[in-house]
């Protein structure tokens, strides 16, 4: 396994198993088996509605909890000072912890800057790690870098061979915050397990195109999520540690950015009306 250091010194696994999607009865199968083949970071969200689910792996792995490193984020509904503070709270008695690793704002509506307060003071209070936002946009990121005590120390994003956020990375870099990467394979939009690059590339190290992109973030310095529910392709994930790509690798995977996400820009006003809408569907869910 390969680390990244956050700002304030906290020690992050650069590759992360992710829950989203993992449906409550396979979610604490699906976690130990990540355990089982050596992931020691795992994702979740309040709005995943599995936190209880992981709760359950990391009680019953018998993997001492300062092995791993837990990760959940806060739910737009559930921003606001004391809404966040309770929830984050709530998020640790179902992940059954005394502390969570690292805690993320889900998305970057609404009071925000209220419930960034709330984090602060549950980070100095010893209850999360780290604390950091999640869809950030390079503007968002800098306001809450410049205008609060303590800086994000983790952005997670969107990243991937189409959408590989270059600039948005030189921003964090500036303020000293970690870029992760969800969607990581963008969901196998765009035929990207059947790019002709990342297949050239991966056959050369006798790799899958998955493994190749994994790689690329690792040499990029990005922590990446990756999620399946099949042991055999957490195993091939997972195995990314033998090989290195060239420059030239680096070089040809460059060419495949479009500098534009697979999944919906936060910043139109459509994105916001969706968000609205899923935040009524999943009040009272969670």
């Amino acid at each position: 396994m390969e680390y990244v250091v956050l700002q304030n010194g906290v020690k992050m696994p650069k590759l992360g198993f992710g829950v989203f999607q993992i449906s409550k009865e396979e979610c604490e199968k699906c976690v130990l088996d990540a355990l089982k083949v050596g992931y020691r970071h795992i994702d979740t969200a309040q709005s995943y509605m599995n936190e209880e689910d992981v709760g359950n792996a990391i009680k019953n792995c018998e993997i001492p909890r300062e092995e791993l490193f837990i990760t959940t984020k806060v739910w737009i509904d559930n921003y606001g000072y004391e809404k966040t503070r309770k929830s984050v709270l709530e998020s640790m008695n179902k992940l059954k912890v005394e502390y969570i690793d690292l805690v993320l704002l889900h998305q970057p509506f609404g009071d925000y800057y209220s419930s960034y307060h709330a984090l602060e003071d549950l980070y100095r209070e010893g209850k999360i790690r780290a604390i950091g936002v999640s869809n950030f946009y390079p503007d968002r990121l800098a306001d809450l870098a410049v205008f609060n005590e303590i800086k994000p120390h983790v952005n997670q994003v969107e990243v991937n061979p189409i959408h590989q956020q270059t600039n948005a990375q030189e921003n964090m870099l500036d303020f000293g915050v970690q870029m992760q990467a969800w969607a990581p394979f963008g969901e196998g939009k765009n035929n990207m397990f059947q790019n002709a690059v990342l297949k050239e590339i991966g056959d050369n190290y006798n790799k899958t195109v998955a493994q190749v992109i994994l790689r690329w973030l690792m040499q990029r310095n990005i922590v990446a999520l990756a999620k399946s529910t099949h042991v055999e392709r957490m195993k091939e994930n997972f195995d990314i540690f033998d090989f290195e790509l060239t420059p030239s690798d680096m070089e040809k995977i460059a060419t495949l950015d479009k500098n534009e996400s697979l999944f919906f820009n936060h910043q139109t006003p459509e994105t916001v009306k969706m968000f609205s809408k899923m935040i009524e569907n999943r009040r009272g869910k969670i």
